[in-house]
């Protein structure tokens, strides 16, 4: 998945007070943000792999492991890539952080400020 350098596109929950501070953020970096909620932006597997590519992590660590859910059916076991892929699109609410894209680089924004990781000095083209 990419964007324009001028745009960042950011997954997050709009129920977290954090996450809508980091949509924030995101909108004092760059004039053109386009942010979805997990629920409404990615509904495809493919779309979660070019994410977790992009983030270049194990998808198990896009996941909060404090989550009801996770507790009650990841917890222990491990997957190949495409039942992770399933687990994912299928239960977007268990993702501990929003995801943000600008050009080829995705970060995990674990805190609002990790947004200020796709200023122009650090984006490849």
């Amino acid at each position: 998945m990419r964007t324009h350098l001028r745009e960042i596109l950011i997954f997050y929950n709009a129920e977290s007070q954090r996450d809508r501070q980091t949509v924030l953020h995101a909108k004092s970096l760059v004039n053109h943000v386009k942010s979805f909620t997990y629920n409404n932006g990615l509904k495809t597997r493919r779309s979660w792999q070019e994410i977790i590519m992009a983030l270049e992590i194990h998808p198990k660590e896009l996941l909060n492991k404090a989550h009801p859910f996770y507790q009650e059916h990841i917890r222990g076991r491990e997957f190949g890539l495409s039942k992770w892929l399933k687990v994912i699109a299928h239960n977007p609410d268990i993702i501990k952080a929003p995801i943000a894209i600008r050009g080829k680089r995705a970060i995990l924004c674990i805190t609002p400020t990790d947004i200020y990781q796709l200023t122009d000095q650090s984006i490849s083209t």
